[in-house]
């Protein structure tokens, strides 16, 4: 089963004040937490956008969006509650920003199985890292 990949988009007048590189490892760090992904085939990259248009196109809104694909076959309760700790540990992370009534802001994380059929994958890092 392949192990997750999070890709983490975000609005490019979020960049200053989000604390990219923790969140990642935040992130990481969840996703070994819960068991079911060892840490060698975790993969967490991030994604400023440039270009948005959120909403009434206020310039100040902001968006962070988690793409979270998986291997196929995990249980549906496994993958909900995945996705719950991911999603609670990117809110907690964002909290500042949320609670700021001059930006509006925009959370979300999606949860996808990745399909096994022309997915080719090789690596050596379960060999060096261990976890």
């Amino acid at each position: 089963m392949a192990v997750p990949h999070l890709i983490v988009e975000y609005s490019a007048n979020l960049e200053s004040d989000m604390g990219i590189d923790a969140l990642m490892a935040k992130l990481r760090d969840v996703a070994v937490a819960g068991g079911v992904f060892p840490l060698a085939g975790i993969r967490v990259r991030a994604t400023r956008r440039d270009r948005y248009l959120i909403a009434d196109g206020d310039p100040g809104h902001g968006f962070v969006h988690v793409m979270a694909r998986i291997g196929k076959g995990r249980a549906e309760a496994v993958r909900r509650a995945q996705a719950q700790a991911l999603f609670d540990a990117l809110r907690a992370h964002l909290e500042p920003l949320l609670n700021d009534r001059e930006r509006g802001m925009a959370l979300s994380l999606e949860m996808v199985e990745i399909d096994p059929v022309g997915t080719l994958k090789m690596n050596n890092l379960h060999e060096r890292v261990s976890g």
